[in-house]
């Protein structure tokens, strides 16, 4: 036996062993997703991203779902099958944050959500969904509620800034539903939805990183990597 073919028997036996860690990653169902936990830098960064974290409440359509496990497989989503949240009514969830440095010294935090699936009904919509909303603050050394400068809610590509909004604590009120036959978007909220756990993008494991980074989520895209981030925060003036 060569030595090559030696090595090659070598790491077969330890792919066995290990559970196909030589495996190239990919989509994984829906359900099978495992989220990361909570986990946020261990400074007034981390804070703020706690602090302000938006309270979701979801009128219609899926709740959030993780879009990537700690190995870098990603959600393949579902079908436009069934009813608005047909196959994805219930989930922990997650939500990813990011922050920017804006100018004057204010500070911007993208939190945002994926859903396997955007269908106001049966065969309209999308597989894959992408929505978020950015908080606007004075300052990144604050965690109060008058910090806040505007609530930003994401809808079709756009980032629609308000500076009326609703807080529960410091924890912005945001909702997300769809007008039927359009597609679900997010919106600024009147009640107290569910918070999901958050995994800031400085604490992303490099494989989960990089798989947001080059997954393809077909209609709909990653807010925060890093292609789309700045042209996002971008939008979202007020």
């Amino acid at each position: 036996m060569s030595f090559l073919t030696s090595v090659v028997y070598m790491l077969f036996a330890i792919t066995a062993v290990n559970g196909n860690p030589l495996s190239r990653r990919g989509t994984r169902p829906t359900s099978t997703i495992v989220g990361l936990p909570e986990t946020v830098p261990d400074t007034i960064t981390g804070q703020l991203y706690q602090a302000y974290q938006p309270y979701l409440e979801v009128l219609n359509g899926c709740v959030p779902y993780p879009a990537v496990d700690v190995d870098g497989n990603t959600n393949e989503g579902l079908p436009l099958t069934g009813s608005q949240n047909s196959g994805c009514k219930s989930n922990l969830g997650q939500i990813y944050a990011r922050g920017f440095d804006g100018a004057n010294g204010r500070y911007a935090i993208m939190y945002s959500w994926y859903m396997p699936k955007d269908s106001p009904s049966k065969g309209l919509g999308h597989r894959h969904e992408w929505e978020g909303v950015i908080v606007w603050l004075v300052s990144n050394s604050s965690t109060s509620a008058s910090n806040i400068l505007a609530v930003c809610p994401s809808a079709h590509g756009d980032w629609n800034c308000s500076k009326l909004f609703l807080l529960s604590g410091t924890g912005p009120l945001v909702s997300y539903f769809s007008i039927w036959p359009v597609n679900h978007q997010m919106w600024l909220g009147a009640e107290k939805g569910g918070q999901q756990p958050l995994i800031a993008w400085e604490s992303l494991p490099d494989a989960a990183k990089n798989a947001l980074q080059t997954t393809n989520f077909g209609s709909a895209t990653v807010p925060f990597k890093d292609s789309t981030f700045a042209g996002n925060i971008a939008k979202a003036t007020f």
